[in-house]
């Protein structure tokens, strides 16, 4: 399977603590079998690190961090058809995309949500997420695999 993360699914910095949550985690999912293919966009690589910054993290979480990242592939966002994917989802999103049916209200977006999701959308990928930001684009624009963190604390 071929996935790409959402930066605020907190599955990136479970993985980094490497603790008991980390192990129940992969477990059962299995991120990291070999026959999958792990993306994230160029966008979470700045999300993540200005995580650690503001949360102060120290070397060696860090170092765990560095080292988890070397396991992704980094989706560049500089593509012509990232971008206009980007235009088109959050058209989308805010119920203006002309000729879309929506069932929704307008949502606004966060913007990096939009690149991830435009990225994960041009690149046929998964979006793994804990959070119902994505909700709307399910079998719309790309296959949202949602995560209860919860599951995975009671092993």
């Amino acid at each position: 399977m071929d996935y790409i993360l959402d930066t605020n699914t907190n599955i990136l910095v479970i993985y980094v603590r490497a603790n008991e949550v980390a192990r129940n985690l992969e477990k059962k999912l299995d991120f990291f079998a070999e026959e999958n293919n792990l993306v994230i966009s160029a966008v979470t690589l700045g999300e993540i690190r200005s995580l650690a910054i503001q949360n102060k993290w120290g070397n060696q979480k860090v170092k765990r961090l560095n080292q988890l990242l070397e396991r992704f592939l980094v989706a560049d966002i500089n593509v012509r058809e990232i971008i206009e994917k980007y235009a088109e989802i959050d058209a989308f999103s805010q119920g203006k995309l002309s000729g879309a049916s929506t069932k929704f209200s307008a949502r606004n977006m966060g913007k990096n949500d939009l690149w991830i999701a435009a990225t994960g959308s041009v690149l046929n990928l998964v979006l793994v997420t804990t959070d119902s930001d994505f909700d709307h684009l399910h079998g719309q624009y790309l296959t949202v695999q949602k995560i209860d963190i919860k599951k995975y604390l009671e092993e």
